[in-house]
């Protein structure tokens, strides 16, 4: 195990506890993890196999009536406990994040803390998981509508937010009853593995919650996906690795909630203000290094603003410090792995080749790490179909062109994907045109989207089905199950 001296002694003290405890679950098989500032190895983990994950199944199956059978109350007050410990541990939880995973240490405080908000929702949404008794048509019956947990659970989450995605899918499976069988991204286990020390220690049964890391996503999903004992498949990731989960699920019909890929566009129109659009413009495009599903994909801007625009967004990107997240004052930090500095390299020699000028940045830097400059590209010329199939995830800002509502409107739905985009003007009637009219689960107008644990997160189309957070994100793991009472 190998630590560096940025880590705080509470930070390696709880993360090598929670290894020591998943190791004592494992058969001898481990697999290193990275640090992607400096490629340095920070631990050896437990490489779980399709044996093991079937036997977590099995003991996840047995377990989860009697989790059921609790009052929410009961469930509730174990949540909470859960999600004091965490606050309790948000520091120490938030280096191991930005160790792993790269994030400036702000973002990472801000991942642990909105995580523990979700758990703290669903402890006391679980409490309000209200039936209805319906109006019979027929003398002598009452019709009854019960909502029960769907059972076994199996969550597969991403490596850009290792430890919040982990506690928007537990905590309400857990509320409502299920038990669940976690599969974290194999970039960023460490984070997934320290949560869930922290749930048991809570008082989550073992047998409740287990975290199965693995360096082989498709070996472990595969058993997920096939077990008729997993009822429920909650993922969020690609829509190519979504689409493989969905057909893999088809054959034990099980319920699905996906959060795939997106393709934002961010639209602004003369009319906003300019300085507000801008400040946005650079979070929404460079916040976690532009690895986030949210993240501005396009920009649009209209002809009269498009000078103004481009000379304060490139004056705020060079401001921009990158560095290791540790670092104080840095705004954007590593790429997760070499594949993704590659894959933005192609990106820019792709649309330089149509005729894109880059205005700002557009290489890697060199040295230690995976560090890509934050980049601006004027993207005259560029096919924007083609860029509107491709998620960049990564700092890259192309900048488009237009003239009028309809000409944008049909360009930023031109996509396969539907999760978010952003609109920028002070036309009240156009805000609701054009609300209307995009083909996205999330509109953000004159306004970044935040996370909010009370409204619904998710997509449409090829970016996903159902819905995180919120009371719609707490039906997602229960059965409604319909009782005709007669005599």
């Amino acid at each position: 195990m190998v630590f560096t001296e940025k880590l705080p002694p509470v930070a390696v003290a709880l993360l090598d506890n929670a290894l020591d405890f998943a190791s004592s679950r494992a058969h001898s098989a481990v697999f290193q993890v990275q640090n992607p500032a400096n490629g340095e190895t920070i631990a050896d983990v437990p490489d779980f196999g399709p044996d093991e994950v079937q036997e977590a199944i099995e003991s996840a199956r047995a377990a989860q009536p009697g989790w059921a059978s609790r009052t929410a109350r009961d469930r509730a007050a174990v949540l909470q406990k859960w999600n004091t410990l965490i606050r309790n541990s948000a520091d120490a939880l938030a280096h191991i994040l930005t160790l792993e995973q790269g994030k400036p240490l702000a973002e990472a405080r801000a991942e642990i803390a909105s995580g523990a908000d979700y758990i703290e929702w669903f402890a006391e949404e679980g409490k309000r998981l209200y039936g209805d008794v319906l109006p019979s048509t027929k003398l002598g019956t009452r019709c009854l509508v019960l909502k029960q947990p769907v059972g076994v659970v199996a969550a597969i989450t991403p490596w850009n937010y290792p430890s919040g995605m982990i506690m928007r899918k537990i905590s309400p499976a857990l509320a409502a009853g299920c038990s669940i069988v976690v599969k974290p991204a194999e970039d960023t286990p460490l984070s997934s593995l320290m949560l869930a020390l922290l749930a048991h220690q809570a008082g989550i049964p073992e047998d409740i919650l287990h975290v199965m890391t693995a360096s082989s996503p498709d070996r472990v999903g595969a058993i997920l996906t096939s077990s008729p004992h997993v009822r429920k498949l909650s993922f969020t990731g690609s829509t190519e690795v979504g689409k493989l989960l969905m057909r893999r699920s088809a054959d034990t019909v099980k319920n699905l909630s996906l959060e795939l890929g997106g393709n934002a566009p961010f639209i602004v129109f003369d009319d906003a203000d300019l300085d507000a659009v801008v400040s946005a413009a650079v979070l929404t495009k460079f916040r976690n290094t532009g690895q986030i599903c949210t993240s501005t994909n396009r920009f649009y801007i209209q002809s009269g603003i498009m000078d103004s625009f481009i000379e304060s967004f490139c004056d705020a990107v060079k401001r921009l410090r990158v560095g290791e997240g540790f670092e104080r004052g840095i705004d954007v930090g590593p790429l997760i792995n070499e594949a993704s500095v590659e894959k933005l390299l192609l990106l820019v020699r792709d649309m330089t080749s149509q005729g894109a000028q880059v205005l700002v940045g557009g290489e890697r830097i060199i040295g230690g790490g995976y560090f890509f400059q934050p980049t601006v590209i004027l993207a005259a010329g560029v096919n924007s179909t083609k860029a509107s199939d491709v998620e960049i995830f990564g700092p890259i800002a192309p900048v488009f062109e237009f003239t009028d509502e309809s000409e944008v409107i049909h360009e930023a739905n031109n996509t396969a994907f539907g999760l978010a985009a952003y609109l920028w003007t002070n036309d009240a009637m156009r805000i609701w045109r054009m609300t209307e009219q995009l083909e996205y689960g999330m509109i953000g107008v004159n306004s970044i989207l935040n996370s909010n644990v009370s409204a619904p997160f998710g997509g449409v189309k090829e970016s996903g089905i159902g819905r995180e957070g919120s009371r719609y994100g707490l039906d997602e793991y229960l059965e409604i199950k319909y009782i005709s009472i007669g005599g």
